[in-house]
């Protein structure tokens, strides 16, 4: 996808509409900002892809004293109106533009805090962050804030029922036939769909984790895990659910604003990220047995906003375990025993 197409894209209203309604991001971004007012106080806010414009709007509110707006789609037409309607014209600039092409005035020299939200599915998704890197280097004063600051990309094996269970008994009729070719026709790429904290097998492990202070566009290039991971209930292992969390600046000593797409967490536009096992893949499992796969996301060489996703089946007996782990195999139950006296013995 093209800049341009995916500008346009953006310009469709119920796109909005949905991430509008989306209840724990508004929370989120809300929350982290007005929750934050000292830091926002007499300070110059850059808001990277403003889209209707309500993020700005939460910042001028906190206190800002100046807002750009940097919107690239003809939605930055709709944010004029936004923003004038409430009334906070004076304090937020909305520029449609894109950031790449944007300049501060000649009388700022850089900007205190920038926010944006900016996240896709798997958080990658869209390749937005890119954009949000090249403010970063190019407006944000040593010190600034970055909104969120943060990001963390999860894996987990799981149960996918909707595209499974669903199919044992559709109003009495079995349908696994026709759900195996269902599955096989869309094997081609993951699925983003919803699934229950009880559908997970483990509570999840951390495949990325990026500070926006650091992050540059080639370490997102590719981003590869393998892993051995013990089930932690009976179930059956049916794909790899991937989702995402994001945190916020904060002066709090207990911690700031967190936001989840975790299948524990309420539920976002985001959903989650599922890469479905092929039907002679898919086993049952029971608490304790050992998991091992690879996953590797690369973004696709024809399309930089895009990433390609791959899954491979390891072998639990030639993956390196973690330490301690706790799985039933008889190495990793006789390690654990050996730590644990040795934390005894001191």
């Amino acid at each position: 996808m093209g800049d341009s197409q995916y500008f346009q894209a953006y310009e469709d209203l119920e796109i909005h509409e949905i991430m509008l309604r989306d209840r724990p991001r508004q929370e989120a971004y809300c929350n982290a900002i007005t929750s934050n007012a000292a830091m926002f106080k007499d300070k110059v806010v850059l808001d990277v892809g403003a889209g209707t414009g309500i993020l700005s709007i939460f910042c001028a509110r906190a206190g800002a004293k100046t807002v750009y707006a940097v919107e690239a789609s003809n939605l930055a037409a709709i944010a004029v109106d936004v923003v004038r309607e409430n009334s906070l014209t004076p304090i937020i600039k909305v520029i449609q533009q894109r950031i790449e092409d944007f300049e501060l005035p000649p009388t700022i020299d850089k900007v205190d805090i920038i926010v944006s939200e900016w996240m896709g599915f798997y958080l990658l998704h869209e390749g937005m962050l890119d954009s949000v890197i090249f403010a970063r280097n190019k407006f944000l004063r040593p010190g600034g804030r970055m909104f969120p600051e943060t990001a963390a990309i999860y894996v987990a094996p799981c149960s996918v029922p909707a595209l499974f269970d669903y199919w044992d008994n559709v109003d009495g009729v079995k349908m696994q036939s026709f759900a195996q070719l269902l599955r096989a026709k869309r094997s081609s790429k993951p699925e983003i769909l919803t699934i229950g904290k009880e559908d997970l097998l483990h509570e999840g492990i951390v495949m990325s984790w990026i500070d926006l202070h650091e992050v540059s566009p080639e370490d997102l290039d590719e981003i590869s895990l393998k892993e051995v991971v013990p089930v932690r209930r009976d179930g059956s292992y049916q794909g790899l659910c991937i989702w995402f969390d994001c945190q916020f600046p904060t002066h709090d000593p207990d911690g700031g604003i967190v936001f989840s797409t975790s299948p524990k967490s309420p539920q976002t536009h985001w959903k989650q990220c599922i890469v479905v096992l092929p039907s002679n893949a898919c086993e049952d499992v029971t608490k304790g047995e050992p998991i091992a796969f690879g996953l590797v996301m690369k973004r696709n060489p024809n399309d930089r906003r895009k990433y390609n996703i791959e899954m491979s089946l390891l072998d639990s007996a030639e993956v390196e375990h973690p330490l301690p782990c706790d799985c039933i195999m008889t190495k990793c139950i006789l390690t654990k025993a050996h730590l644990a006296t040795m934390e005894v013995d001191n």
